[in-house]
């Protein structure tokens, strides 16, 4: 397959050229000699590697959840056509037993494919977090972080496990901290009430990602930075949802001026109500009411979003000064990075994977290929 005339997203530059896929892999670069049956003219789109979503729950009327491939293949057919090729299933703090049988669902998933994006593990979100902090998780299910209780949810299929979102103030969690930086297992600093000095002493121990940045933490205070101060004064990642309700533009700036381009990822944080209609939906066994682009629980407090990673690009393309390709690094290459594939994916690469998306001006989905292979978007 030949792509031409297309703007090629690199991570330092925009550039018109042309890529040649085979087997699922970008095989060339601007070739000189092409000779393919299958040529798609791009008529000056911008192909981008395909998106990578960190932290999904769902989507399509599906939610992680579920615990079943079914749930799961709809979920990657719906953000598919928005340009994601790869997740993380994000789970919620629910019964143990439901949890188990996400991360079994996921691993299944993981073996068998999926027909949209990639399945490339989880995102445990919960249940070890703080009740004083708990946004739309349920109080019910919440758990003290313990080694013991990480190894019985996940079984077998600890190799399933990209990252953990925990709260480090809670006892146990420097243990558990540990575990999972010895089994190449993100821990993540979220839905935390820990003060600055906690968050240090945790990113001291292994910590190395925020969850949800602002949202569901302790906030910059003057006299005691919280854990964004913490991750403004570190060395950690940090994702952000864009949706301008979660986060003010003013602040995601700020947020991206502190933490530069190469250590924020853009997230979602979809739940089932995304690409649907607005209506009533359930988030972790709570129901929830999405409308105006915004979810919330029957208190008002935020339950996740409706955003697509596109559309997050796009608002940030709007209200900021970043370049095009510098946004774009935040859905992909970083997130990439996070994931651990950085080796074949989130970037244009001759024998990276042919996870690729062609949008227009308005970041706009026109084609999305998975594993070199065109998605239908209709």
């Amino acid at each position: 397959m030949l792509i031409k005339n297309c703007k090629v997203i690199y991570t330092d530059h925009i550039e018109e050229g042309s890529i040649v896929i085979r087997d699922g892999k970008i095989v060339q670069i601007n070739p000189t000699l092409v000779n393919e049956d299958e040529v798609i003219d791009a008529k000056g789109l911008y192909l981008s590697p395909g998106f990578i979503d960190v932290h999904i729950h769902g989507a399509g009327g599906h939610d992680t959840m579920e615990g079943t491939y079914e749930a799961l293949n709809n979920i990657s057919k719906a953000i598919v056509k928005h340009g994601t090729t790869s997740f993380l299933a994000t789970t919620m703090t629910t019964p143990i037993q439901e949890i188990k049988q996400a991360v079994y669902s996921v691993h299944d998933a993981m073996l068998r494919g999926t027909e949209g994006a990639n399945i490339l593990g989880v995102h445990l979100e919960g249940p070890f977090i703080n009740p004083l902090m708990i946004g739309a998780q349920n109080p019910l299910y919440i758990q003290d972080p313990s080694v013991e209780i990480f190894e019985n949810i996940v079984g077998p299929y600890i190799s399933a496990i990209k990252s953990v979102t925990l709260a480090p103030e809670i006892e146990g969690a420097d243990e558990l901290i540990k575990f999972l930086r010895q089994h190449q297992i993100i821990a993540s600093i979220g839905h935390s009430k820990a003060t600055y000095t906690q968050a240090i002493h945790s990113i001291n121990e292994g910590v190395s990602h925020i969850t949800h940045l602002f949202n569901a933490m302790t906030g910059l205070h003057h006299r005691d930075g919280g854990v964004v101060g913490a991750a403004f004064n570190s060395h950690v990642t940090a994702e952000t949802i864009c949706d301008g309700v979660h986060i003010d533009y003013p602040v995601l700036r700020i947020a991206l001026n502190q933490k530069s381009i190469d250590n924020m990822i853009l997230i979602s944080d979809a739940m089932m109500a995304c690409c649907m209609p607005s209506g009533t939906y359930s988030l972790g066994g709570q129901n929830v009411v999405s409308e105006n682009g915004a979810v919330r629980l029957k208190d008002g407090a935020l339950a996740g979003s409706v955003l697509t990673l596109n559309q997050a690009i796009k608002n940030i393309y709007d209200h900021t000064d970043y370049e095009l390709f510098e946004i774009v690094q935040m859905a992909t290459y970083n997130p990439a990075k996070h994931a651990r594939v950085d080796d074949r994916k989130g970037i244009i690469k001759e024998d990276f994977d042919a996870d690729l998306v062609l949008f227009d001006e308005n970041i706009q989905v026109q084609t999305v290929i998975v594993g070199g292979k065109v998605i239908s978007l209709y």
